[in-house]
């Protein structure tokens, strides 16, 4: 990892030519004060300000947000140019100030209109910037001094920011060419010095300012590589805010900077005396800070989600329609440090307006003690205190506090996981992958070597492939979960496949064929779905394609991997009639599920009615067994013609031969009843094959046995 970014060193190239004295025509009011000028004074006339005026302004605002954030190893080395170069401060750090640099401008003065413009010249400012950037600086030197053995660890990268008004794109292109030339010259004279660094990385970002009202004669262009050493970039940007705009923009891209803005901040509103009727009213303001993009680290994980469906209720818009900025809530502030949450971390601030009335309330009230709490902005539920302004030492920073889970309490459960109470986390598995990667110090040797990748580049290698696919969660995998797929899982991971291993592979893809011609059970999860979960076939299919989809992420390993796809592919197709039989066979069972529940539901409902009918032939049996008992009829006398039979009489079909219709039941009472009115006729109680018998005492009295003809045998 190479030490210092280009972000380390910045060089700042104003143009201090006399078209720079041009008005950027941007007009500024001077008299504000309308209600209290008296009658007969003439109101003072607007101003605007040069295009040098501009360039320096927004460059110091770039410089001061810079030092505010960062105020140790981010340096600015600030060159003015015109008929020579002029270097205003150096690479130490106690030249790095605002007020250093507005001293230094001082004593240089406007650009002069009177001038030659043809002796005056950006390059001289950009050559001195590229000799610049060559030059070490503490930093460098230190880390240099401290890292002997490694000492190329240290990198020597900046940036150069040219302020100018170009001629045209030609005029553009000319300056990229010659700061090339300037770097390749530089790094060859840096070679065989030790106080000078050649340059391994520069980034030119010219600004072309121009008046409004005017059109641009340069157009933008994004980043572009023109060298190995050199990336160039263009940005046309009118004077005035416009140009104070940009380089806020350029100063968060370039330092990795975010903007967040408080909103609803209470401030007394004091006025003029000739207003006091509206002295001492209230007022909310809205503050915009600058400040370390990790402060909302939390946030831009999920940038993409807060933005379009906002559902933490947090506000990402765009500020001035250029930038984002997070927007956070002010709370009740807090005097006692001690009721105050922990922070996990920590940085400086700087605000974008540092003049303004708002800015300067805030910074007063936190620079005497203060601290503030900020909310994130919620459409619905409690308030989430997500951060927190306080001064330490002179110098305001924003803390970040945990929302969450608190540091300082327990570790929490691996069955909380970030989806919610997670209980089925493949927690064994997890504990045999550990084993089978863990690392080992390997000595050097020539056999190490010769293998061609070092053993940490081959440990890599190997946790890649091993994590391609690797559900954490039970109920998310099938395959890992049967013991069949076991020896195919663990060898298809390899990076290369012997013969021995292609056959095990095979014969576990054929074992599988196997277990779905037997239609055996598969361990499939039920979780969230209703019933006994997906049929037989289903879950063989899921099975397969979780199968083919593990071996796919592993075919480019060799050609043996690649055959078992093949194999997996063969056996899973299957011949279209085989298909048309088991849809068929589906549908057959689809269609008998469906008849035996009809069935069971219709034996319910006849088994509910018949035990009603049974229930009431019992009370009325009761009933007329209590009648019999009163009325005793001789075994002569026919029954009463309204006597009932009871129901002990009545033969009620059993439960196990079926149900029994109401017309059996009725005809079986009928018949009864007919039994009880009269004497049954003699010859039909003594017939034999329902054939009654004649002549019964004809055969004892004479000794003769008659046929059915009458006729007489003896």
């Amino acid at each position: 990892m190479k030490m210092f970014s280009v972000s380390h060193k910045t060089a700042f190239v104003v143009d201090h030519c006399p078209y720079m004295a041009e008005s950027s025509r941007q007009q500024v009011e001077c008299d504000v004060l309308t209600k209290s000028r008296g009658q007969g004074m003439i109101p003072l006339a607007p101003v605007s300000k040069s295009l040098w005026t501009c360039a320096v302004e927004c460059s110091m605002e770039y410089c001061r947000i810079l030092y505010d954030v960062y105020p140790l190893k981010k340096l600015i080395n600030y060159i003015v140019s015109d008929s020579e170069f002029h270097i205003l401060n150096s690479w130490r750090q106690e030249d790095q100030s605002t007020h250093e640099l507005m001293s230094a401008l001082a004593a240089v003065g406007p650009p002069n209109p009177q001038e030659d413009p043809e002796c005056c010249s950006v390059l001289h400012g950009l050559v001195a910037a590229v000799e610049s950037l060559c030059k070490i600086t503490e930093y460098q030197h230190e880390a240099r001094t401290t890292l002997m053995d490694t000492a190329d660890r240290v990198a020597n990268r900046g940036r150069i920011i040219c302020l100018t008004n170009a001629k045209s794109d030609t005029h553009v292109r000319m300056l990229e060419d010659c700061v090339q030339e300037t770097i390749l010259e530089q790094n060859k004279m840096a070679a065989g010095s030790d106080r000078l660094m050649p340059i391994q990385q520069c980034e030119l970002v010219l600004v072309h300012i121009f008046p409004q009202g005017e059109d641009t004669l340069v157009s933008d262009r994004p980043k572009k590589e023109v060298s190995s050493l050199l990336t160039s970039q263009v940005h046309s940007v009118r004077a005035g805010r416009h140009l104070a705009t940009k380089l806020n923009i350029l100063v968060q891209q370039h330092f990795d900077l975010a903007s967040t803005t408080i909103t609803n901040i209470p401030m007394k509103v004091r006025l003029l005396s000739s207003e006091e009727q509206h002295a001492n009213t209230s007022a909310n303001y809205d503050v915009e800070l600058l400040h370390h993009r990790d402060a909302h680290l939390e946030f831009f994980k999920s940038g993409e989600v807060l933005r379009i469906n906002n559902n933490l209720g947090l506000a990402i818009k765009p500020l001035h329609g250029l930038k984002e900025t997070v927007t956070l809530k002010w709370c009740t502030p807090r005097t006692n440090s001690v009721e105050l949450h922990y922070c996990t971390g920590a940085y400086r601030i700087s605000p974008t307006d540092v003049n303004s009335r708002p800015s300067s309330c805030l910074t007063n009230f936190l620079l005497n003690g203060r601290s503030v709490l900020l909310e994130q902005p919620r459409k619905s539920g409690s308030k989430v205190i997500s951060h927190m302004l306080s001064s330490h030492g002179g110098e305001i920073f924003l803390h970040v506090l945990n929302s969450t889970r608190s540091t300082l309490e327990d570790p929490p459960s691996i069955s909380e996981g970030c989806g919610g109470r997670v209980t089925d986390y493949r927690i064994t598995d997890f504990g045999e992958f550990m084993r089978e990667n863990r690392l080992t110090p390997v000595p050097e040797s020539p056999d190490t070597e010769a293998s061609g990748k070092p053993p940490a580049e081959r440990a890599k290698a190997q946790l890649e492939r091993y994590t391609r696919y690797w559900p954490m969660i039970i109920s998310q995998t099938t395959i890992f979960n049967m013991q069949a797929v076991v020896p195919l899982a663990n060898l298809i991971v390899k990076e290369s496949l012997s013969e021995e291993d292609l056959l095990t592979c095979q014969k576990t893809v054929y074992n599988l064929v196997d277990m779905e011609r037997k239609n055996d059970p598969l361990p499939i999860s039920t979780v969230g779905s209703r019933g006994k979960g997906p049929k037989r076939d289903e879950q063989y299919r899921i099975m397969w394609n979780e199968l083919e989809t593990l071996v796919k992420t592993h075919v480019a390993g060799s050609e043996r991997h690649q055959r078992v796809l093949d194999c997996i592919i063969a056996c899973r197709s299957k011949p279209p009639e085989e298909e048309e039989r088991k849809k068929r066979g589906r549908k057959r069972e689809d269609k008998e599920d469906k008849a035996e529940k009809n069935i069971n539901k219709d034996s319910e409902d006849k088994s509910w009615q018949e035990s009603e009918r049974l229930k009431g032939a019992l009370e009325r049996g009761k009933e007329e067994q209590g009648e019999s008992e009163v009325i005793k009829d001789s075994p002569d006398s026919p029954e009463p013609l309204n006597k009932k039979p009871r129901l002990e009489e009545i033969q009620l079909p059993e439960k196990a031969k079926g149900p029994v219709s109401l017309l059996t039941m009725w005809t079986n009472r009928i018949t009864v009843a007919n039994s009880r009115k009269h004497q049954e006729f003699a010859g039909r109680i003594s017939s034999v094959n329902n054939k009654a018998e004649l002549y019964q005492h004809l055969k004892d009295e004479n000794g003769m046995d008659l046929h059915e003809n009458g006729k007489a045998t003896r």
